[in-house]
């Protein structure tokens, strides 16, 4: 099962989850569809089963995280593992937490998250919302910013700052009076990394919750 699930994780990761067929899988390992069908049932199982996987080596880097006696810090530790995990993988946000049969690993990533927000001492009602606010923006963001890039930014027609620097040229050219926001940030927007931006965000996440616990 390892095997034919870590196989599967390869061609999602090499190709997308469109490349991801049974007889691809059975070609890569060298044996008929038909062997496929003794370690999963359908497709869907399969790409809960390689979530699984994937979400078992996070586990492992938050396994060697060390708590401290801030529970900001450690939600934040884990939640820069989990975007690291799903940043690299486009395919992998729209199967976190899909099927908890079949992805015990995902229930563990969420029981994580919210043993950390507990420590704050909040109300189940503000740790629920609290943890799905932090699930939510990790996942969303990291699955977006690991959309496959425009066909010249991977032909290396141009490159990643010569692309955004295209889109902040546009902005600029817009109307001061009528855009004031995109001549606010323009300048932040031309040449930012992703990662920094993931993180500020995150961080303005987090202040907020530091803030509604110490109330």
């Amino acid at each position: 099962m390892e095997t034919v699930i870590g196989e599967a994780v390869a061609i999602l990761d090499e190709s997308g989850e469109q490349a991801l067929t049974f007889r691809a899988l059975a070609a890569r390992l060298g044996g008929g569809v038909a062997s496929i069908y003794w370690y999963v049932s359908n497709k869907e199982e399969l790409l809960d089963r390689a979530t699984d996987l994937v979400l078992g080596d996070a586990l492992v880097k938050t396994d060697e995280l060390s708590e401290t006696d801030d529970p900001i810090d450690d939600l934040r530790a884990v939640a820069v593992v989990l975007f690291d995990a799903v940043v690299d993988r486009p395919w992998l946000g729209g199967y976190l937490m899909r099927d908890t049969g079949t992805q015990p690993n995902g229930l563990a990533v969420y029981e994580l998250i919210g043993r950390h927000v507990m420590r704050l001492g909040l109300g189940p009602r503000d740790t629920f919302h609290a943890v799905s606010a932090v699930m939510g923006f990790v996942i969303g963001t990291a699955t977006d910013l690991g959309q496959q890039p425009p066909a010249e930014v991977v032909d290396g027609s141009v490159t990643a700052s010569e692309y955004i620097r295209r889109f902040a040229d546009q902005w600029r050219a817009t109307d001061p009076a009528e855009h004031p926001y995109l001549h606010y940030v323009v300048d932040e927007f031309d040449g930012h990394d992703d990662g920094d931006q993931f993180r500020a965000g995150l961080d303005l996440l987090l202040a907020g919750l530091r803030l509604k616990a110490d109330r």
